[in-house]
């Protein structure tokens, strides 16, 4: 494989730290920056079709858990009070980015999550792909597929192919950490079951 060191012009595709595992992509004239996770500077072009691609479970992969953004200790408390403050029913992502909390209502039948401009859930970084995820309408619920990924999805820790989601699921894509909620029709406002009871760390 080709190695690379940070601050050459890589141009398009995905690469590997040769000392951690940390994955990213770039697209076009985007420079090879240090490693986020150790501060190396060497890298392997990987391939999209390897099968050393990050194993499921976040507690067994270091690479993985060096992947995902430290979570604040309010956290949970803060997701919870912002589920809380959703009336309408229907199904929802949380997240937070720059400490802010976002809702994002999913009323479309296909929701992408990625790094593309094409994304309806967008993320700018190259821990996410550009086609990461996508969350569909289906009649049996809202599903979430990988959708070819570099780095995976987890749900509730677990690296998944496709996943029928539940009220309170985490959602793991690239650094950032989701809330998928599911509000009914006349539920009580000021319920926090989308919070589940789960922890963030």
């Amino acid at each position: 494989m080709e190695s690379l060191t940070a601050g050459t012009i890589a141009g398009s595709g995905s690469f590997r730290c040769q000392h951690c595992g940390y994955a990213l992509t770039l697209d076009g004239t985007e420079a090879l920056q240090a490693c986020p996770s150790c501060g190396g500077q060497e890298f392997l072009r990987a391939s999209l079709f390897s099968t050393e691609r990050i194993a499921p479970g976040v507690e067994e992969n270091p690479t993985h858990a060096a992947l995902v953004a430290p979570v604040a200790a309010d956290r949970g408390a803060r997701l919870a009070e912002t589920r809380a403050g959703v009336e309408m029913p229907g199904d929802y992502l949380l997240y937070e980015e720059s400490d802010e909390i976002y809702t994002v209502p999913l009323t479309r039948e296909w929701t992408r999550i990625g790094r593309s401009l094409a994304a309806d859930v967008r993320f700018d970084d190259p821990t996410v792909s550009r086609r990461h995820a996508l969350i569909v309408q289906h009649p049996d619920g809202v599903r979430l597929l990988d959708d070819r990924s570099l780095n995976g999805v987890f749900v509730n820790g677990e690296r998944i192919d496709g996943r029928l989601l539940q009220d309170g699921d985490e959602i793991i894509v690239g650094r950032y950490r989701l809330r998928f909620a599911h509000v009914p029709a006349g539920a009580a406002v000021g319920s926090a079951a989308g919070d589940s009871g789960r922890s963030d760390a």
